[in-house]
């Protein structure tokens, strides 16, 4: 197969165009965080006093975590771990998954990125919530009396932020990079004005002063990492999402707008505290002058929508994935957008993230308070993606070993220390981020192993492709006018729905198509390597379709191509067979009782293959067998 060509570099207006276009869609989550972080630091639950020193302290903290973790680690290293140009955890697994890669302690490296990956649903629930909320409480500053409406407030726009997805992200997907670039230019004002007011802040760029941070502080100085760490909660957004713009885009935006913001956002934040340290319980809209708290609190909240969508559409793109390589049972996947493919909407993900965010929302109903959820999932996350990453450099790039534990090592260093410092949040809301992933963990992985023992079993009690047109030509069957589309996921052995077909009917189609559905461990197929078509003799032929993991399957376009072959004539004079399986839990497999009934649960709510595949219905006939699982 070929490599898709690469597209080339981006330059001058389209390069700021995309530019812009990710502020929001790459770097919404990591944007909003000044809402919140610095806050939590010293007012959360593990807080530190408010003095000069912790002040600088912390201030350096942040700063060096931002620059290591999303400047060096994701924005130099990460996104050079790319699968042709597309990122993420599932990405890496695709790299790892390569049949020249196949091994037992592979296998095992693969289920633990599962759960990582399992993380991003978690993160995908807090996000839309605590963004919103952190929004919503300027309300609480510009005008008291309205405190009590914030958690209101914060539901109605949650609510509606769900309720439009289905009409597609073209429409909030225009106001991204607007409205990012908007807040982004407001925060950095903000903190460019306090700066000039308390120019002492500065000091904070030093290391040394995170250094003293943790002597003076000790144990709890390492605690209040689980606060800091919110500050580079969209790196694993920046990575994952680096397909839709590429490396480029990404990083000028980086570099040229989304750091020097943020850093003027916080050090403008820790001037303020050093005038006035009481202001620490909202320090950010503490900085915003009167007249303008109003229009901050609309521009933080087009922001937030901004980020709570670019995390939705992740949840959305990751289901797809999860679908395309195996891990996930078929779901309703629409295409919002004629000329985008990647925007896609998934409305059973959709509505069990709105319902879960609106329960987070009535039960923590401050952004602080979610503050204890938030952190947990990223930064397991993050831990995950440095060790595919050393495997991924080791094994697909050869680098040497000392290079892969040097480099590598100390990525994962950086994340585990992040991560036992969140360890303490587990019992005060830090489990849910942890549940969901582990549910999640548990349907998937359940998923892969129960469709792998159906595979096999469907191939041990199947006869060889080969064999069975040969025993066509030996008995001569029936034979009616009209082409019969046999679908079937291994292309090697004839599938069981044709046996069933013949056995009972006693007559085949005047031209068979045999047709599979492949899905490569690549983002995208190129269009010439879409359909390979073989020729076998008795009026069969051999269809195999092949889609990237980021890619829907549509066998009604694959047939399109097939008529200019002179297979298919008309969709009229076309009949599909499908096989439907009914499970019993009653096999004697090593699968343990109640994953065998979980999987069937799963395997009888999964979209039908007719709907998924886009076959006309009306065309359709599908033939039951009992399989004992």
């Amino acid at each position: 197969m070929s490599e898709p060509q690469p597209k080339a570099p981006a330059r001058g207006k389209a390069l700021a165009a995309l530019a812009v276009g990710a502020l929001g869609v790459v770097y919404g989550d990591i944007g909003t965080s000044p809402l919140y972080a610095l806050r939590e630091a010293f007012d959360g639950q593990h807080g530190v006093p408010v003095t000069p020193e912790n002040v600088l302290g912390i201030l350096s903290l942040i700063f060096w975590s931002i620059n290591f973790l999303i400047s060096f680690k994701y924005v130099m290293h990460m996104m050079r771990a790319d699968n042709q140009g597309e990122g993420g955890i599932l990405a890496l697994m695709a790299l790892l998954s390569a049949p020249e890669h196949q091994n037992r302690r592979r296998m095992y490296l693969l289920l633990f990125g599962l759960f990582g990956a399992s993380l991003l649903y978690g993160d995908g629930v807090i996000t839309p919530a605590i963004s919103v909320l952190g929004a919503m409480e300027g309300l609480a500053i510009a005008a008291p009396g309205l405190g009590d409406w914030v958690v209101w407030i914060s539901l109605v726009i949650i609510v509606g932020l769900f309720a439009v997805q289905r009409k597609g992200t073209g429409l909030v997907g225009a106001l991204f990079g607007p409205v990012t670039t908007v807040w982004f230019l407001s925060i950095a004002a903000l903190g460019i004005v306090s700066i000039w007011q308390e120019p002492a802040i500065l000091a904070a760029l030093s290391p040394t002063h995170a250094a003293a941070f943790f002597v003076r502080n000790g144990f709890t100085g390492f605690l209040v990492l689980s606060a800091v760490v919110l500050v580079v909660t969209g790196g694993e957004a920046l990575y994952a999402d680096m397909g839709h713009f590429g490396k480029r885009p990404i990083r000028v935006a980086w570099f040229a707008v989304v750091l020097p913001s943020l850093l003027l956002n916080y050090f403008g934040q820790g001037a303020l505290l050093l005038r006035d340290p009481e202001a620490v319980h909202n320090a950010f809209y503490n900085l915003v002058p009167g007249w303008a708290l109003y229009p901050m609190i609309v521009i933080a909240t087009g922001a937030a929508i901004t980020a709570s969508q670019a995390l939705i559409s992740g949840a959305f793109s990751l289901t797809q994935q999860a679908v395309q390589l195996g891990f996930c049972p078929r779901v309703t996947i629409v295409h919002t957008s004629r000329s985008e493919a990647g925007q896609i909407y998934v409305p059973e993900v959709n509505w069990l993230l709105m319902l879960a965010c609106v329960g987070l929302v009535l039960t923590f109903r401050s952004s602080t308070n979610l503050a204890a959820t938030y952190g947990v999932a990223i930064t397991g996350t993050m831990a995950t993606t440095s060790l595919l990453f050393m495997v991924v450099a080791r094994t697909r790039w050869r680098w040497a070993l000392w290079k892969v534990l040097s480099l590598g090592g100390l990525f994962l260093t950086v994340d585990l220390a992040f991560a036992f410092a969140n360890l303490e949040k587990i019992p005060s809301g830090g489990w849910i981020p942890l549940a969901i992933a582990g549910v999640v963990y548990i349907l998937m992985s359940t998923w892969k192993r129960g469709r792998t023992l159906l595979f096999d079993y469907t191939r041990e009690n199947s006869m060889g492709l080969q064999a069975f047109i040969d025993d066509v030509g030996l008995n001569q069957p029936p034979r009616v006018p009209g082409i019969a589309v046999f679908m079937t996921s291994d292309p090697t052995v004839a599938p069981s729905v044709l046996l069933h077909h013949l056995k009972h009917n006693k007559v085949l189609h005047e031209k068979m198509v045999l047709m599979s559905v492949k899905t490569e461990n690549i983002p995208t197929v190129s269009s010439e390597d879409r359909v390979t078509f073989t020729r076998f003799g008795e009026g069969f032929s051999q269809v195999i379709a092949r889609y990237g993991f980021m890619e829907t399957p549509n066998v009604p376009a694959v047939l399109l191509q097939l008529e200019q072959l002179g297979i298919t004539k008309s969709m009229m004079r076309t009949t599909f067979y499908l096989g439907r399986e009914t499970l019993l839990p009653t096999g004697k497999t090593r699968f343990a009782g109640w994953r065998k009934r979980l999987f069937i649960l799963m395997t009888r709510n999964a979209r039908s293959a007719t709907a998924f595949f886009g076959l006309p219905p009306n065309r359709v006939v599908e033939l039951g067998a009992q399989v004992q699982l």
